[in-house]
């Protein structure tokens, strides 16, 4: 919720001073760290009255195995308690490492078929030793 805030802040152009007046005036605290979550509501519906509009989130993949490598990712990153699309796209460069793709390919989005499958069965595999760790 922070980082909507922030991101909110920014698209609507507050300058520092009119962000912490309002954040002053709708919950008497002048910083969004210090705020519970029902305050950090609150200055987030505010932005949405001054006119700001959040981003509609991505779409999903039309492709099953990719929609299921983001699954097993979401997870990893619950078992783990953290994670986030950067470690995602290095643990894809790192399984898809080829003589065709020295570097790896970049995105779980650009796998083809075969990339996919290995990428995916490295996830089920870390998933696995997560939850035996987590049982034991």
């Amino acid at each position: 919720m922070i980082a909507k805030i922030h991101l909110a802040k920014k698209q609507l152009a507050l300058a520092e001073e009119s962000y912490r007046a309002i954040l002053e005036r709708i919950t008497g605290l002048d910083s969004a760290g210090k705020m519970r979550v029902d305050q950090l509501d609150a200055v987030l519906r505010e932005f949405a009255r001054l006119g700001w509009r959040p981003k509609p989130a991505a779409k999903r993949s039309a492709q099953p195995q990719i929609r299921m490598i983001h699954a097993v990712w979401a997870d990893i990153c619950r078992l783990q308690g953290r994670g986030d699309e950067a470690a995602l796209r290095a643990f894809v460069r790192r399984q898809t490492k080829t003589e065709e793709h020295p570097d790896g390919v970049d995105s779980a989005e650009f796998l083809n078929a075969a990339m996919a499958n290995r990428v995916l069965e490295g996830l089920k595999a870390w998933r696995a030793r997560l939850q035996r760790d987590a049982a034991a």
